[in-house]
């Protein structure tokens, strides 16, 4: 069955969900919220990020290398045949073992036919109290891509990556009409409750920022529960081109989010707001230097005759 062109309505599903301690069953627990969300009519769905395990970078410990797995594997292998049976799209966020001493943290995409669409590898990579993520992870090297899936033109970042604009804005240039963040992200214990409350709203204002600035949708897919010294505060979101939030989670519950984005709407945005035609494309050549440590010479004229 091929994508239908057009102003149709795509119903995105996200599963907000708390981990334990054992891989298989955190993967049942998963695929038994993939199926409900399929059966109240979800066509992708997205999974948190390392949705397998307890979010385990929080302390640098090689015995957590065994959680790794390759792709495919086994988990998508069981995702894909889910995928083929329910005609669904699976957004699943792995441990990825590339080979002996390179890992990734990446997102698999896995199309309604049960086949794998490709796969995305985290390229930001954290390195904070309770976040020790480079002990663990290489960073990716397969750029920005999207993802044309049966239902939608997808784009898929993990965590970190939510606070770059220029991630969101490449992979938008690259034809995603819904960019997906499988996240993991909370209050660390000792951290004071203003601070806690400032963080997680600029969590928020930024990946709506990425849909405005954009003219397309953002979902944000975050866990909950405490581990270790990590409350995650949940609060999964579907913005809109607008940035306007179309639904939002709880900070304490399992759940199973579940918006109808309608995709005429990317055209209509970005005809009203014309970011992308209007960017100046010729000037932004600085972006790529770490930091500019002395102004940008300007090209000397010729003195006329």
């Amino acid at each position: 069955m091929s994508r239908k062109q057009g102003n149709e309505k795509v119903a995105v599903g996200l599963i907000q969900m708390s981990a334990g301690k054992d891989p298989k069953a955190n993967l049942a627990k998963a695929e038994a919220k993939i199926l409900a969300a399929a059966r109240n009519g979800a066509q992708i769905v997205c999974l948190q990020e390392l949705f397998r395990s307890r979010y385990f970078p929080q302390s640098e410990d090689a015995k957590n290398f065994t959680l790794a797995e390759p792709i495919p594997g086994p988990t998508t292998d069981s995702l894909s045949r889910l995928a083929k049976e329910r005609e669904i799209v699976i957004i699943a966020s792995l441990f990825e073992r590339r080979s002996a001493g390179i890992y990734h943290n990446s997102a698999v995409v896995i199309d309604a036919d049960g086949s794998i669409l490709g796969k995305y590898r985290k390229m930001h990579i954290p390195d904070d109290p309770g976040y020790y993520e480079k002990f663990y992870f290489t960073p990716g090297d397969l750029g920005f891509p999207s993802f044309d899936t049966r239902y939608a033109k997808i784009g898929v970042l993990v965590c970190w990556d939510q606070w770059f604009p220029e991630a969101a804005r490449l992979t938008s240039l690259s034809g995603a009409q819904i960019l997906f963040y499988p996240t993991a992200i909370g209050w660390l214990s000792r951290e004071p409750r203003p601070v806690a409350k400032a963080q997680r709203s600029a969590w928020e204002l930024i990946q709506r920022a990425h849909a405005v600035a954009n003219g397309l949708y953002v979902a944000a897919v975050n866990r909950v529960g405490r581990e270790g010294k990590i409350t995650f505060w949940g609060n999964s979101f579907v913005a809109a081109p607008s940035g306007e939030i179309m639904t939002r989670g709880s900070g304490d519950r399992e759940e199973v989010l579940l918006v109808r984005c309608d995709l005429g709407k990317i055209d209509e945005t970005r005809q009203n707001w014309p970011f992308l035609r209007d960017r100046r494309i010729d000037a932004y050549g600085a972006l790529t230097a770490r930091f500019l440590d002395e102004p940008p010479r300007r090209k000397s004229r010729k003195a006329r005759p």
